[in-house]
């Protein structure tokens, strides 16, 4: 027999961190996740399964990582080659992090930013991955109840990263489709002033750059925009730069860490803070290898003492040394993940782009902010769920509606393209342009008539075997259509 009181015997007994709901799990973008988990797509075990396109993961130079590995098996302390460091590394080690590690991942950051600005090692504070960098600035920065602008559409993740357990609050600075999404100083400014009028406490502004969901990047006159307003407001800064080597095409990625060494820029620096991790940029989610630079020498110092929580494993950070200061592989990798990038955005556009299907123009990120308003059925947030779930359970895949990253208008989906290989992204843009179609369709032909279109998909005008040898043909890392929406003409 069920015991009725049990939930609130739970509540009664646990935190409420441990009964709420504060990790925003059930949300469209985690049930997306588990829809994949559930059924997940493999080209020849189970071919109908869910196409995973949820996933920010960037897997397609990892055999340029593997080669490296095969290469220098003294990076590990796991072989024989490498025994010998074997005792040092395992043995404790201090919050500091490995003093070679800290220079590598310094220097690297400074090869990302095509060594136009350099990092000092020692304002290197490591964290458990970017989320426990993001929640550890803002246990620095900020106090229960304050709160940081974010402009939208924003990751779905910083609701939990900076939220859950620092008790800090977000305010959305609302952006819009109608200039690209650019933060602009009216929104900032009305979102601070809402803030002011709620009697909420505002200790920062945070950005991503590039940004994720849109896979664009913020060009140097805004980046001088922002420093201009946080300065006036004393607030701080947080610049998630995480995606900064996914840049696969001009214009340049320009990080704020050059900006503010602009002669033009006048700038408190103790204000200025970045979030880096190498899951994205060397594809490596699993080694939680996370990063905090702060121009704050407080911030550091306390940032560094809470690192003790989320600590990179000295194992990590022998192997990730040696393979960052291999200055030869990481310029090799560094060029060759771009061209392969570019070519994957370029090949999944233009797919897109045949069936009218557009998305906003960007050049950074491991995906693109699809555009599927004239889908909607209506113009409302409803609409854009109602076509969600369509999407993942009858064509079978998982992409992440706008709603979930706080986008304004409905109808925008991010969609993941570097996370598969050739033949899975295939089947999946097979299955959204077959998709599209069938909307098409849908809209023109008699109710009678439309069963028989769908049984005779094989005889439509865009044939797959000349689609096929078109997303496998080598193509321009640029994109010829320079409208801010990429759309077929």
């Amino acid at each position: 027999m069920v015991n009725m009181s049990s939930t609130t015997n739970q509540r009664t007994l646990l935190s409420k961190m441990a009964t709420g709901d504060g990790h925003g799990e059930n949300s469209p973008y985690f049930d997306g996740w588990k829809a994949y988990d559930n059924n997940p797509f493999h080209l020849t075990q189970n071919p109908q399964g869910v196409i995973q396109m949820g996933l920010a993961e960037n897997q397609l130079s990892f055999e340029l990582i593997e080669q490296w590995v095969l290469n220098n098996p003294q990076a590990s302390i796991c072989t024989a080659q490498g025994l010998q460091e074997f005792k040092d590394t395992a043995i404790f080690q201090d919050y500091h992090g490995l003093p070679e590690f800290r220079y590598a991942v310094a220097n690297f950051m400074g090869k990302v930013r095509g060594n136009r600005v350099t990092f000092n090692p020692d304002r290197i504070v490591m964290s458990g991955g970017a989320t426990g960098a993001h929640e550890m600035i803002a246990f620095c920065l900020a106090d229960p109840g304050d709160a940081f602008l974010v402009p939208t559409p924003y990751y779905p993740g910083f609701d939990r990263d900076l939220r859950w357990r620092t008790g800090v609050q977000l305010i959305p600075v609302v952006c819009e489709s109608e200039n690209n999404f650019r933060i602009t100083r009216s929104a900032l400014e009305e979102a601070y002033e809402r803030a002011q009028e709620d009697n909420i406490r505002v200790k920062g502004l945070l950005i991503t750059n590039p940004s994720n969901p849109l896979g664009t990047i913020l060009d140097r006159e805004t980046l001088v925009s922002l420093v201009s307003f946080i300065n006036e407001k004393n607030i701080h800064l947080v610049c998630d730069e995480i995606y900064a080597a996914t840049v696969f095409s001009q214009p340049a990625f320009v990080s704020i860490a050059e900006v503010i060494e602009q002669e033009n820029v006048s700038c408190n620096r103790d204000l200025i803070h970045i979030v880096y991790s190498l899951s994205k940029d060397m594809g490596f989610p699993g080694f939680r290898v996370g990063i905090v630079y702060s121009y704050n020498d407080a911030v550091v110092n306390c940032a560094r003492k809470m690192s003790s929580f989320g600590l990179v494993s000295t194992q990590t950070q022998h192997l990730i040394a040696s393979m960052l200061s291999d200055d030869e592989f990481v310029d090799t990798f560094i060029v060759e993940s771009a061209k392969r990038l570019a070519r994957r955005y370029t090949t999944f556009t233009r797919g897109l782009a045949q069936v009218n299907i557009g998305c906003l123009k960007s050049n950074g990120g491991l995906f693109i902010w699809m555009d599927l308003r004239r889908l909607l059925k209506e113009k409302t947030f409803e609409a854009e769920m109602a076509l969600w779930r369509v999407i993942i359970n009858e064509v079978k895949l998982n992409v992440s509606p706008g709603a979930s990253f706080h986008c304004s208008e409905p109808g925008w989906f991010r969609v993941c393209f570097a996370n598969m290989d050739d033949l899975t992204m295939q089947v999946a843009l097979r299955r959204i342009i077959t998709f599209a179609l069938q909307n098409k369709e849908a809209a023109v032909l008699p109710a009678i008539k439309r069963q028989c279109w769908q049984n005779n998909l094989g005889r439509l005008s865009l044939s797959f075997r000349r689609f096929d040898d078109f997303t496998m043909s080598p193509m321009s890392p640029h994109s010829p259509i320079q409208s801010p929406l990429v759309r077929a003409t």
